[in-house]
């Protein structure tokens, strides 16, 4: 893969990343635990689990292809914990 194709690749999963996260914390969780319908919690947790590791081991692979040093590295996968920690990866390093 080219670097702007992998760069793109983390892109698209970085935002799709950050949305599945705010859509289980705003959406999914006030269901379960407000109005007892827990199984949107499983769909969307379940993306969102697949997402996040398709995030950290994709960041990883990019570390040296897109010539970051270990603090942006730690910068990224710490954003990954963050509800609007993506976007900010999309604006400030991609």
């Amino acid at each position: 893969m080219q670097k702007e194709s992998k760069r793109k690749t983390f892109k698209w999963i970085s935002i799709l990343e950050g949305t599945s996260y705010l859509i289980l914390l705003l959406v999914a969780m006030p269901l379960k635990y407000f109005f007892d319908q827990p199984e949107m919690v499983r769909f969307v947790g379940m993306a969102h689990g697949i997402l996040f590791i398709a995030y950290v081991i994709v960041a990883m692979l990019l570390y040296k292809t897109m010539n970051w040093n270990l603090k942006d590295l730690a910068i990224i996968l710490l954003c990954s914990l963050l509800p609007f920690g993506p976007f900010y990866v999309d604006k400030k390093y991609l």
